[in-house]
């Protein structure tokens, strides 16, 4: 397996002058995803869990359906200047009788889209099989509030960068199921997906996605096709992203910091009040937390 991080001298300037030391970063680097030897995509990840990328990006394309439909994900021989092989290529054969074709189209993706190839939104809104109005479950806000630090409690690789996304999987009574980190944060939910897929859990239902980043369209439908029915993050979601949770009745939650959230879509599943928490200040009649960004 590739490295997650490698260290590199830089130069550091500080106001009492500079000096020239090693950083280290997080690692970068490209991943072929093939079908039956057929190129399907490219995306630039972090190398590490990426049975599990793969498994969720076929799920979140609406490609398979579960574990059931693949045979074998296997490393195909790909080697550096050195000779080493640099574990970047991926190769998927289906399972008896189950047929996995490429779309019509090719799409690369990078660290910073997971949708970049399609060629409309309407073949964006991917039918899943699960439909998150289906799942009934709850989730406190005293659970809610818990779950940021918990994720970053758990961003080993973030927490020696400052490099990468996180994404972690609850269960809506609290309980940690899984942590997947990566530069690109659509390859960060891919992972926990496919983690998912693996260990026959999907649909996920009665569970929650928190997220280190923003949400975006992507997320949300990512989240959709897994059977997740809350998505919930530190920063804010695009208006599209809002605009599908509401759609598809997935519960989408932003700036969940503190003792505060701000829920855009499905309120229901949250109940409660952070116990003990004061009420949000508010400046021009929205909450003040809204005017802040993390990226």
């Amino acid at each position: 397996m590739g490295r997650v991080t490698t260290r590199i001298p830089v130069r550091r300037i500080r106001t009492h002058g500079d000096a020239t030391r090693p950083d280290t970063l997080a690692v970068e680097e490209p991943l072929e995803i093939r079908i039956a030897g057929a190129p399907l995509t490219m995306t630039m990840r972090t190398p590490g869990a990426d049975i599990d990328l793969v498994h969720g990006f076929l799920l979140s394309e609406g490609l398979i359906g579960g574990a059931e439909d693949i045979d074998t994900i296997r490393y195909c021989d790909g080697v550096d200047a050195d000779g080493q092989n640099t574990y970047n290529v991926l190769d998927v054969a289906s399972a008896p009788g189950v047929t996995l074709t490429a779309p019509p189209r090719a799409f690369t993706t990078t660290s910073a889209c997971g949708v970049c190839g399609k060629s409309s939104i309407d073949e964006l809104r991917a039918t899943s099989r699960f439909d998150p109005r289906e799942d009934h479950s709850q989730v406190a806000t005293d659970v809610l509030i818990t779950l940021p630090d918990r994720l970053r409690a758990e961003q080993k690789t973030f927490a020696g960068t400052g490099g990468t996304h996180g994404a972690a999987l609850f269960s809506t009574d609290g309980t940690l199921l899984v942590v997947r980190e990566d530069v690109g944060r659509h390859n960060a939910v891919d992972k926990v997906i496919g983690w998912a897929v693996r260990e026959n859990r999907i649909p996920l239902r009665d569970t929650v996605l928190m997220v280190s980043s923003r949400v975006s369209f992507e997320l949300v439908q990512k989240a959709v096709m897994a059977g997740i029915p809350v998505l919930a993050a530190v920063s804010a979601p695009s208006s599209l992203a809002a605009s599908l949770g509401d759609e598809t009745g997935l519960t989408v939650i932003g700036f969940l910091r503190g003792e505060s959230m701000n829920i855009y879509s499905a309120p229901q599943r949250v109940v409660g009040h952070p116990t003990g928490s004061a009420e949000p200040s508010v400046v021009g009649g929205r909450d003040r937390h809204v005017a802040e960004d993390v990226g």
